[in-house]
């Protein structure tokens, strides 16, 4: 297998982080360079429908684009340790809070990064107004992972799971931007320095 990956964008390291914690080592990475476009050409897109990365281009030719099934895959392929549930009720949690850290945290602190540092002006057509408003609304949205995090170690099990990478690597990525989480999401902060201190953390930068 193949893993096409970049560094430093948020939806590659996911993939890196997930693999690190399972200790997946057999599969080949092939960098790509986004802003040289690598991610644009014909033969690229002929794989993946679309520009994207990561990507995961399986044995029998067939690839697998987007972080979240790429990680389905391989956890049926390598199931332990478990990271997307063990039970139908445990499952449909973690799957759960998977959605709310991708849709109220990470993607809108994706958004704020494409649109207000200046190195991303290469990929995307800036517009500050969106930038802005993605970054206030993510940060409202921690509350929501404060809250859940005030009774849970982790955002979903009683383990690290999918979603704890999703919300974290989301809420890292906005370095690039400087950001501050507030003081008060004393939760969070917990959680965030138990993510930073795990092995994989460092691996998948």
């Amino acid at each position: 297998m193949k893993l096409y990956d970049t560094p430093l964008a948020p939806n590659p390291r996911r993939v890196r982080w997930f693999m690190a914690e399972k200790g997946i080592e057999d599969i080949e990475i092939v960098r790509m360079n986004l802003m040289e476009g690598t991610h644009k050409t014909p033969d690229y897109i002929a794989r993946t429908g679309l520009p994207v990365v990561p990507a995961l281009e399986l044995d029998d030719g067939t690839t697998i684009a987007e972080s979240l099934a790429i990680c389905r895959y391989l956890e049926s392929r390598y199931p332990e340790p478990n990271l997307f549930g063990r039970t139908p009720e445990e499952t449909a949690q973690i799957e759960m809070w998977t959605r709310r850290a991708e849709l109220l945290v990470a993607t809108p602190f994706m958004h704020a990064v494409r649109h207000l540092h200046p190195a991303m002006a290469a990929l995307e057509q800036q517009n500050p107004e969106i930038g802005a408003y993605s970054r206030d609304q993510a940060l409202r949205a921690l509350k929501v992972l404060d809250r859940r995090l005030a009774e849970s170690t982790w955002l979903a099990a009683d383990r690290l799971t999918i979603a704890d990478i999703v919300g974290f690597i989301g809420i890292d990525f906005t370095r690039m931007l400087k950001l501050v989480i507030p003081e008060e999401l004393t939760h969070l902060h917990r959680w965030a320095a138990a993510m930073r201190e795990r092995p994989a953390a460092k691996v998948a930068m």
